[in-house]
């Protein structure tokens, strides 16, 4: 094995370590959440530093290893795309920290009956069951698995669709809980925000795989 090889090797593991730290900080804003838990939201927030913090670290590993060692395709493809998926995992750490500022900020727990009309749990499991499809897809270099995101990530899409209506059932029935829909309504455009670095992380895992841009491809194609 190579310096370089060695480097890349913990490159990755680097990134690994980063994925599970922002899939937590995913699994403690939906709990937060739904049992209105402040210390959860709060634990969150603080954790969002160390988030930061990886992806400050990445960013220069990157930079060092392109400007050290000049790699070529193989290699150089899977730095770009450790690049670009740093960017999404610290995208998702922050839509993380926004959910958890939600649940810190609010006097009283979100209506049960809004959660459960607008099926929060539900986008919750989903989103973070994309996301960690993933993880496993980068971390054993699988593109098939990568390939099913872009469609699965139409679920989110019509969990989204379906809550906006939802949240505007709710708003008419419940005039006085105006905040808590609003809120909602920052939660579920949160989520869906998810979904779509998740995609750039497929879309950067192909990348690197396949050696294949599939940015602003049709979804057919991707899958």
């Amino acid at each position: 094995m190579t310096h370089l090889d060695t480097e890349l090797k913990n490159l990755k593991s680097e990134l690994l370590e980063m994925w599970t730290l922002v899939m937590n900080q995913m699994i403690k804003a939906k709990d937060a959440l739904i049992h209105f838990d402040k210390d959860l939201a709060i634990d969150v927030e603080i954790n969002e530093k160390r988030v930061n913090g990886y992806e400050i670290k990445i960013d220069r590993d990157c930079e060092n290893l392109l400007a050290l060692y000049n790699p070529v395709a193989v290699d150089l493809r899977f730095i770009l795309a450790v690049l670009k998926i740093n960017y999404n995992l610290e995208r998702i750490g922050d839509y993380a920290r926004s959910i958890a500022k939600i649940v810190r900020n609010n006097e009283e727990r979100i209506s049960e009956d809004l959660l459960k009309q607008v099926s929060i749990q539900e986008m919750f499991d989903l989103t973070n069951s994309l996301f960690a499809d993933s993880m496993l897809a980068f971390e054993e270099e699988n593109s098939r698995l990568a390939r099913t995101i872009f469609m699965k990530d139409e679920n989110i899409d019509r969990f989204n669709k379906a809550a906006n209506g939802k949240i505007g059932e709710y708003i008419q029935a419940n005039t006085s809980e105006m905040a808590d829909a609003l809120n909602m309504v920052t939660i579920v455009r949160k989520l869906e925000r998810v979904g779509d670095q998740t995609k750039g992380i497929a879309e950067e895992i192909i990348f690197y795989l396949e050696a294949k841009v599939l940015k602003h491809k049709p979804k057919q194609e991707k899958s």
